[in-house]
Formats: C-alpha cells, structure tokens, sequence
C-alpha cells in the first residue's frame, strides 16, 4: 500500500506518506492562497500513490482544490474523511455524531490504539482547545470545547478598549508563574493558565468517570507551550490526527 494521509486545518496543511505499517515523516506548511497547483506540486507530488485519504475542518473549497490537485497529478481521487457512530474501535458519545469534528475523531482513535486498554483524554491546542475522553472499551465519553490561549488573548485585545490599550508597548513584564508585571503579560499568563487548568480539571472529572486517572494525550501547535503548565503527566503526539488516519486506512 502506498498511501497519502492529509490533516487539513484552519490554516496548516500536514501531510504524510503511509505504506500500512508506517508513516513517513510528517510536512506541514501554511496553505493560505494556494491553488490546485499549489496542491499538486507541494503535497501530492510525482510519487506513486494508491490511496489519498483526507481528513478536513477547513472550508470546502480547499478539499475541492486538492481533488483538483490528485486529477492535475494522475492520482486517485481523495477519500474524504467523515464522522460516523462508530470506526477503529471508537465509538461516538454525541448525539449527532456528525456534529463533532473529525478531527477529535481521528485523535481519539490514534491515541485508543497507541493506549490499549487503557482510558485516554486527547487534548488537542490549536484555534480552539479540545478535550475528549475515551474509555478503555472504546467508547466516547464525551468532550469538552473552550479557546485555546491565543484566542483568549485575541478576544480579549479585540473586545476590551482598556486592556488593549494598556497592553500595547512597555517592557513585557513575563514572568515564570501566573503573575505578569504588565497588562500584556496578564493577559498572556492568565490564559495559558487558564487552559492547563482546564485540562487538570478535566482529567480530575474523568478518573471519576472511569475509574482510573486517564492517559494524557496532548496535540495540536499550542500543545508543547501548554504543557508544562499541567500538572497532570502526558504524553505530546504532534502527528496524532494524521496517526488516526493510519488506523483508519488499515482498519477503517
């Protein structure tokens, strides 16, 4: 098998290749602007592929331009990723399963597979922070959804004339604990800090749900700053969606 697995985010790409019982180093790149064959050249290349599987929160043109990519290169067409009830051993607590990201879904394969028979809560930091619980059986327990701290800071720079004005300029006042000496330090601590609470609180609730202190699983670009704020020990997967793609062209 050779494979082509696609994360498709917000505003990165990541990308890598599969033979089914590994995964090529990952590729990542901002595709702001990017036309099909922008696609073509970066991401899908002149390798032979015998599969594209794609996973996608962005809007649907940027799907669209990279099915234009795969008919540009002679590949095939990608297979486009959803979110159903159940797949890879995971099954989904929502009530309307497609109402949550395929994102969440695919991180929460990746790490019930790395973790057999063992609970497992993936926390994935990027726009948004994402915390999702899976017990040992499989089954989704439910999740939680809450801005990551960059979008704490921009929210309150955004909405708040006296913060925003009284955080620009002057020296950063950064500190190592919660406590910052300038208005934009407070801002910026308080919302890191904020986060990691949120990730020991959840972790708390979950023991009580499961009967067990679940294994931690941290992803996402704003994952390696967050992490030593949270008390709770975890483990940093950076490739963890495109890892949930693996299982599911092996399993899915």
């Amino acid at each position: 098998m050779r494979a082509l697995l696609v994360d498709i985010g917000n505003s990165r790409i990541k990308w890598a290749g599969f033979t089914g019982e590994r995964l090529s180093r990952a590729q990542a790149a901002e595709y702001a602007g990017w036309e099909a064959q922008d696609f073509a050249r970066r991401v899908i290349g002149s390798r032979p592929i015998d599969r594209i599987l794609v996973a996608s929160v962005a809007p649907e043109n940027v799907t669209d331009a990279l099915e234009a990519a795969a008919h540009l290169a002679g590949a095939p067409a990608p297979e486009r990723i959803t979110t159903r009830r159940s797949a890879c051993g995971v099954t989904v607590a929502y009530i309307d399963p497609w109402r949550l990201g395929v994102d969440r879904l695919l991180g929460m394969i990746a790490a019930h597979w790395r973790f057999a028979r063992k609970p497992v809560c993936t926390v994935a930091v990027g726009t948004a922070l994402t915390i999702d619980l899976v017990g040992a059986d499989g089954h989704h327990r439910g999740g939680a959804i809450i801005p990551a701290p960059d979008l704490m800071v921009a929210s309150l720079l955004e909405n708040t004339n006296g913060i925003r004005r009284r955080a620009q300029g002057g020296a950063s006042g950064r500190g190592r604990a919660l406590f910052g000496r300038s208005t934009r330090a407070a801002v910026e601590q308080g919302a890191r800090y904020a986060a990691a609470a949120a990730v020991d609180r959840a972790l708390s609730e979950a023991k009580a749900l499961v009967g067990r202190t679940p294994q931690l699983v941290l992803t996402g670009g704003g994952a390696p700053a967050l992490q030593p704020l949270i008390e709770s020990a975890g483990v940093l997967v950076p490739d963890l969606v495109l890892e949930g793609l693996a299982a599911w062209c092996v399993g899915g």
